[in-house]
């Protein structure tokens, strides 16, 4: 097949999109795929060497007005799809997703309206409520108007201290803060706004992490994630030796089932397809709260989607055949 593989980006995590794009590129070279490499942050200047679209520093001025330019391009001709190996804003969130419709050219993971659904957190929330989905009290404020002491009222009236910070519309934990005071809101806040216009606050759920991966209607074995520290941070997500993962997790066999029963149910609610990984919180009761869904999840040696799919069986490279042929 000839594919277009998008990777880097002009997100913050455009860092993590290159890993999962090389891990994907050298597993897509394996299968006999002739591949095209494309970074729309650069627009229609790419480079002509595989190495030089993962590399740390830039090849070109990255910019979100290259993505039009690069998608309208020659280099999106006489392709059979878009393997999307993109993370955060303009990749995750139904950006690119709209641009590659309009063009009428096939791609990988979920459709405009879920990946927008989805990268919102506060709307993702509200939905799972609606389908019966358990997810953390929360309350989003504003850039432009919040009130600090009004915040810190509705932070002890709903839920207390700690509690999470985090932007809205972000991921790989970019711009979360754990607070565990009123001294420590400020900071957290800032950290946020630096990320996104609007910033979600959300309960602290004590307990276990835990994650479990979706491809089609099927969820993959529970993962849980044990983090050096208090949270699954970015640190702990892509630095060596951070973190251990349990796969399959260990776990009551029930909750288990609950666990993988609800997953479905919040993929579905938000109309994700393809694939995708669900994370969850559970506590000491094993009550489980569904944080958010990822509609493309990371794919590096450290992304906890791979080590479910291997847990189950597949290959690396039996994986990204099996995204693949969610398209075709």
């Amino acid at each position: 097949m000839n594919i277009v593989l998008l990777t880097g980006g002009s997100s913050p995590e455009r860092e993590v999109s290159k890993a999962s794009g090389k891990a994907m590129y050298n597993a897509l070279q394996k299968s006999g795929h002739n591949i095209r490499l494309v970074d729309p942050a650069y627009g229609v200047e790419q480079p002509t060497v595989a190495d030089l679209f993962f590399r740390n520093d830039d090849f070109a001025p990255v910019s979100n007005n290259n993505y039009i330019k690069a998608i309208n391009s020659s280099l999106f001709d006489n392709i059979d799809l878009v393997l999307i190996a993109l993370h955060g804003k303009n990749g995750e969130d139904g950006i690119v997703q709209s641009l590659l419709e309009l063009k009428g050219i096939k791609y990988t993971g979920s459709g405009v309206l879920a990946s927008a659904l989805s990268m919102d957190k506060s709307t993702s929330k509200i939905l799972f409520k609606h389908f019966d989905v358990k997810t953390p009290k929360w309350f989003l404020t504003f850039k432009e108007n919040h009130n600090l002491e009004l915040i810190k009222k509705k932070i002890n009236k709903f839920f207390g201290y700690p509690c999470i910070i985090k932007p809205n519309d972000q991921g790989s934990t970019i711009g979360l803060s754990i607070c565990h005071s009123e001294t420590e809101i400020m900071s957290g806040l800032e950290l946020a706004f630096k990320y996104s216009e609007r910033v979600i606050i959300e309960e602290f759920i004590p307990g276990r992490e835990m994650a479990v991966g979706v491809i089609g209607n099927h969820a993959l074995p529970v993962l849980e994630i044990k983090p050096k520290h208090e949270l699954y941070d970015y640190e702990c997500k892509y630095t060596e030796g951070m973190s251990e993962y349990e796969v399959p997790a260990s776990i009551p066999e029930k909750t288990k089932r609950h666990l993988q029963q609800q997953a479905l149910l919040a993929f579905n609610s938000l109309g994700c397809k393809g694939y995708g990984r669900v994370d969850f919180r559970l506590n000491s009761n094993l009550e489980m709260f569904c944080l958010e869904v990822n509609t493309l999840p990371g794919m590096t040696n450290h992304s906890l989607l791979p080590k479910m799919a291997i847990a189950e069986g597949m290959t690396f490279g039996g994986l990204i055949d099996k995204i693949i042929s969610k398209v075709i």
